[in-house]
């Protein structure tokens, strides 16, 4: 089949691959000429791990295109995804510009019988409002081309992204129409080889479910994250207790990790949008809104953790922080809660010697040259002259630290761990002091020291 998807970012970019990998003719269109001339010639803008392989060998083999130009695009297929941004505006709502000036250039461009599907994130009746945009636009021209809108959200995880959609748990459909179902069950047949994995629905539903799901994992974290401050205060060991509730399958250990916080370009903003759609709607989300107020506080808890063992004020100290991006296997620093801790570490006098593997370019980007920030090449060279050691991101080759090196480097000897990555007495044994988050009795071992 032939596929147009608009918007070549972390879930445009990855479907079109995964798409292309399975056979299909893809063309990804972006108004971005620059990004689009570096694709072309096989430069990924993300880091997304298998994504650089499977779009070099999908341009080689001539499956997958890239244009900026909306009429050919258009041209190009009659299934057309938008996977465009829908960036928070002030009020925490979706901001749809960008989905609407899409379906506007499909009714001034088109010239047959289209499909638009939805992969963005939007809020409960977009697909009405693209519906009425293409109308009107296809009312300017004097035209009355048929077209259907349907919703086709997507759950890929980033650093995960190509495993969840080429193995999915389920393929949402939201449609009215039978022709939609029979077009979209051709284009997911090889998804659905071992067991039908497609379920439809109205179009509301499906543009709810997307939501309601990333709302659901929020409240996970975010629940966990206000039982570790409970366990701090209890002197109970937060990893123990998350084991004992995790055994239970009814919750089961997915998302239940405690930490610094949830960040990146889905959980903060899918988040406040349906908490925003609700007010809309008169509906007050009294705990949709307590997940984003309690995963605020969580990302200042590891600085708040710093200053209860060193102060208020921070000048002269140097801090080692291992990891920038809101989670592994991403350069994605967006609501990252490296941010946070970095900004407030600064604001209180420290210097910060930072590494993550792959989102330094990002971190420059964002902070430019400062004279309290350096990004080193290594993670030994990060602690070179540090007073100590904050983990923000749980990298897998941060797991194995050997601490007896990081005794010898930290001139203050102290860990903190914003992702309970070490054992706590394992670490004091090596003569380290260690602050976790939820981790009670390590708190009471810090303040002993």
């Amino acid at each position: 089949m032939k596929v147009t998807l608009f918007g070549t970012g972390y879930v445009g970019l990855v479907i079109g691959a995964c798409l292309a990998e399975t056979g299909h003719q893809v063309m990804c269109m972006d108004v971005d000429e620059v990004k689009i001339n570096k694709l072309c010639n096989g430069q990924i803008p993300i880091y997304e791990p298998g994504l650089d392989r499977m779009v070099a060998e999908n341009l080689e083999q001539q499956r997958l295109h890239f244009t900026s130009n909306a009429e050919e695009a258009i041209d190009f297929a009659e299934l057309l995804f938008v996977a465009v941004g829908t960036p928070p505006g002030e009020d925490g709502s979706a901001d749809l510009q960008h989905v609407l000036a899409v379906a506007s250039s499909i009714g001034e461009l088109m010239q047959e019988t289209k499909i638009i599907v939805t992969k963005s994130t939007v809020p409960v009746g977009t697909s009405e409002k693209i519906r009425e945009t293409v109308q009107h636009a296809l009312g300017k021209r004097g035209k009355d081309f048929v077209f259907h809108v349907a919703s086709n959200p997507e759950f890929l995880k980033e650093g995960a992204a190509i495993g969840d959609f080429m193995k999915p748990d389920r393929i949402i459909v939201g449609t009215d129409s039978e022709h939609v179902r029979k077009r979209l069950h051709e284009l997911y047949a090889p998804f659905n080889r071992s067991s039908e994995r497609t379920i439809y629905m109205d179009i509301r539903a499906a543009e709810l479910t997307k939501y309601a799901a990333n709302a659901m994992l929020a409240t996970k974290i975010s629940f966990m994250n206000e039982i570790s401050q409970l366990a701090e205060h209890l002197g109970a060991d937060i990893e123990q207790v998350r084991q004992g509730i995790g055994s239970d399958p009814r919750i089961g250990y997915q998302f239940i990790y405690p930490g610094i916080g949830y960040g990146g370009s889905c959980f903060p903003k899918d988040v406040k949008a349906l908490s925003q759609t609700a007010a809309e709607s008169g509906i007050n989300l009294q705990l949709i809104n307590a997940v984003n107020d309690v995963n605020e506080r969580q990302k200042s808890h590891l600085v708040s953790l710093i200053q209860h063992h060193y102060g208020i004020n921070l000048s002269g100290k140097t801090f080692a922080l291992w990891g920038l991006s809101f989670k592994p296997g991403t350069n994605d620093m967006r609501e990252a809660p490296s941010r946070v801790i970095m900004e407030a570490l600064w604001k209180a006098g420290a210097r910060i010697q930072a590494y993550d593997p792959e989102a330094m370019e990002e971190v420059e980007q964002i902070y430019g040259q400062r004279d309290d920030l350096q990004l080193v090449g290594t993670r030994d060279s990060a602690i070179q002259g540090a007073d100590a050691l904050i983990i923000c991101t749980e990298w897998q080759h941060f797991r194995a630290a050997d601490f007896e090196h990081l005794a010898r480097e930290l001139t203050d000897r102290v860990l903190f761990d914003g992702r309970n990555v070490y054992d706590p007495t394992t670490v004091s044994e090596y003569g380290l002091t260690y602050y976790g988050i939820g981790r009670g009795a390590s708190l009471k071992i810090a303040k002993i020291k």
